[in-house]
């Protein structure tokens, strides 16, 4: 069976992401699912409206202010269970979305040959 990807995009949360990313290692050390149930985030800057401050300090670096710059999180979740475990595959793509951590965010599943599916393969590859 192809693996299949659930994205959860938490928009600026940073903290309901990291709460999600804590209960999937949890399942994954629980229930021993090791390289079945994979996890990355993507991370995005938004883009904030300039002030008259940051136009007088442009020649100054930014650090403090790059760093309270909020960031768009999605949560890449990617399935990869065998054939014969269609049953434990149809359980968590069920069971992931339902949970209480992931209710903040926006969730959507991305199966092997819908038009999204090469994209996020490439994206879930690339990142770290």
């Amino acid at each position: 069976m192809a693996h299949t990807f659930i994205v959860f995009d938490f928009g600026t949360n940073e903290e309901a992401s990291q709460q999600a990313r804590h209960r999937v290692e949890g399942w994954k050390q629980g229930y021993r699912l090791g390289n079945k149930l994979l996890i990355k985030f993507e991370r995005q800057g938004v883009e904030g409206k300039t002030d008259a401050n940051d136009a007088k300090d442009s020649g100054k670096p930014k650090k403090k202010a790059d760093a309270e710059k909020p960031e768009k999180v999605r949560l890449l979740i990617r399935l990869d269970f065998s054939d014969h475990e269609k049953l434990s595959f149809n359980r968590w793509l069920e069971r992931i979305p339902k949970e209480e951590a992931f209710k903040p965010a926006k969730g959507k599943t991305v199966r092997q040959g819908e038009t999204e599916f090469e994209e996020l393969e490439k994206l879930f590859d690339s990142l770290d």
